[in-house]
């Protein structure tokens, strides 16, 4: 059965707008991948800074092939420069990308697009297996 990824993004106040944008212009990207399934951005509501980045794909591998390509690599290298920037005059560092810069989560934290600076200050990425699921008849 599939496997969900979800990247959780603390998105700074004043930020969501440059998130959006960014992974907008990402869009039909991750769609070509072989073993993805599906993808949704979830804005927060009530107050709340994290956004949701779930992805949804036909088993681990899958994923990991994501994780690891140039698409994904490409998609990211803008932030990870940003991030890079902000780690030397801030002293912090990309969100879901570890100090070596290689992939850690799904979508990192800011995908392509205008806006300077990263988006997100920090990430966490959830991995969970569905058990059972419905969709409408």
């Amino acid at each position: 059965m599939s496997v969900v990824k979800i990247n959780v993004l603390q998105v700074p106040e004043g930020r969501g707008e440059v998130l959006e944008q960014r992974f907008s212009a990402r869009a039909g990207e991750v769609e070509k991948v072989d073993g993805f399934e599906s993808f949704e951005l979830l804005r927060p509501t009530e107050g709340f800074d994290r956004y949701l980045v779930v992805t949804r794909w036909r088993d681990e591998e899958s994923f990991e092939n994501w994780m690891n390509s140039q698409a994904f690599q490409k998609g990211h290298a803008q932030s990870q420069g940003e991030a890079a920037r902000a780690e030397a005059s801030e002293g912090g560092g990309h969100p879901g990308v570890p100090a070596g810069g290689g992939p850690q989560g799904a979508g990192g934290g800011a995908p392509g697009g205008s806006g300077g600076g990263p988006a997100a200050t920090g990430s966490e990425l959830w991995h969970f297996d569905i058990v059972t699921s419905a969709t409408k008849a």
